[in-house]
């Protein structure tokens, strides 16, 4: 099981994997689902992600070619489609057993190059499809037996619809209110039109030759790619050697959480963070 004293995205530090700096979505203590609908999203963000970041954009700095974003765009619509599908808003009845009861499922992981990526958009976009993914494992909803909520679904389709934003914005141009409009998806027209260049610096648009001894056969990543249920990862699996919690344990010593935020003691309104979008 992993160290469970931080939610960071877990170091998949396992061989040549762990050199390349592969990482899993951080489960928690949280192994398992009664909720099939959780665990076929998840599977299917997981496999998804795996075939996405093992492309060879993801080893060069340079803005991703048409063919990585339109596996992203279909991932989106993809994952969309099952939230929206499956969600049950809070008016709404549940479907709910009378007699059976489902024996649950344990959580498969599909490990992904992510802290050594070169590519910065697929590198951040990745950190945030790990995070829903983590978010889905430790949902209290895995408890549900047949239905998951549109709470459920605002909240793990965020990250995608952020990631799915932010390809449209940054690659294609769009403006960020019809980006971020309920509804939008990139077109045809779009991909075929794509770019980069328009937008970008010549620095961003030149690259150095990545190394080449990290490009694995598809016989090497066989095992990976068939997923591995989290109850047979290394019982040592930890987050990234240098992140901000075993740096700061181990230099600061000073007690910020939970000081008073004005210099006379008293506290300011905490800002108001906007509810989670619709998938």
């Amino acid at each position: 099981m992993p160290i469970t004293n931080s939610d960071a995205i877990l170091h998949y530090n396992v061989g040549i994997f762990g050199e390349a700096g592969y990482a899993v979505p951080n489960w928690s203590n949280d192994i398992g689902s009664l909720n099939p609908t959780i665990v076929d999203w998840t599977q299917l963000v997981g496999r998804n992600l795996f075939h996405i970041m093992h492309h060879e954009d993801v080893d060069l700095r340079i803005p991703p070619s048409r063919n990585t974003l339109e596996r992203i765009h279909k991932l989106y619509l993809r994952a969309a489609s099952i939230l929206a599908g499956r969600a049950v808003p809070p008016g709404e009845r549940n479907m709910e057993v009378q007699h059976v009861r489902p024996a649950g499922e344990v959580f498969r992981v599909y490990p992904v190059p992510y802290f050594k990526v070169r590519n910065p958009f697929l590198k951040r976009w990745a950190e945030l499809v790990l995070l829903s993914l983590a978010e889905a494992m430790q949902h209290t909803e895995n408890r549900k037996e047949m239905e998951v909520s549109t709470a459920f679904a605002g909240l793990v389709g965020q990250y995608l619809r952020r990631v799915y934003a932010n390809m449209a914005i940054e690659l294609f141009g769009k403006d960020r209110t019809a980006a971020m409009a309920d509804g939008f998806t990139l077109t045809e027209a779009d991909f075929a039109a794509y770019n980069p260049g328009e937008f970008f610096t010549a620095t961003e648009m030149v690259d150095t030759v990545p190394r080449l001894d990290r490009v694995l056969t598809e016989d090497r990543l066989e095992l990976l790619s068939e997923g591995i249920p989290v109850t047979e990862l290394p019982a040592d699996i930890a987050p990234w050697p240098t992140n901000l919690t075993n740096f700061y344990s181990s230099v600061r010593t000073d007690a910020t959480i939970g000081a008073a935020s004005g210099s006379n003691g008293t506290t300011t309104a905490a800002p108001i963070i906007p509810p989670a979008p619709a998938p």
